[in-house]
């Protein structure tokens, strides 16, 4: 089984739904962990707009990146530009990607529009992880 570790600053939202998606699409057919530079609780909101899409990450833990088991990965993405800048290094054959997903997290206005704009990075990560098994093959 091919292993992928998510990675953004916090590991409370981002790399959260990339994790969930992950799972729930490729059960049984790669092992998928998610990290951060540092570690948060997982995001209420997070939590509720995967609901949404049947996902449930409420059992899921923030965690900081383990560099051994960071490098035991077949890909790492990174989706923000911190992870992206100061993750640790990786060996030359684990491949990386990086998805600037922009962050829900810190978004103003009314409780609809930062469910929103949660929803609007929950798609966006969706979609990437969907297209995932095609990275992994190159």
């Amino acid at each position: 089984m091919k292993k992928v570790m998510f990675l953004c600053t916090a590991n409370s939202c981002r790399s959260q739904m990339a994790e969930g998606c992950a799972k729930e699409m490729y059960k049984g057919v790669m092992e998928v962990y998610s990290a951060g530079l540092m570690s948060a609780s997982v995001h209420k909101k997070a939590i509720a707009v995967m609901k949404e899409l049947g996902i449930d990450i409420s059992g899921q833990k923030s965690k900081t990146i383990d560099k051994s088991l960071l490098g035991e990965m077949d890909l790492v993405v990174t989706l923000c530009n911190n992870a992206e800048d100061l993750c640790p290094s990786t060996p030359p054959e684990t491949r990386r990607i990086y998805w600037p997903i922009k962050d829900p997290v810190g978004m103003l206005g009314t409780e609809e529009e930062i469910m929103n704009e949660f929803r609007r990075a929950r798609d966006e990560i969706n979609e990437k992880v969907k297209k995932l098994k095609d990275e992994l093959s190159h």
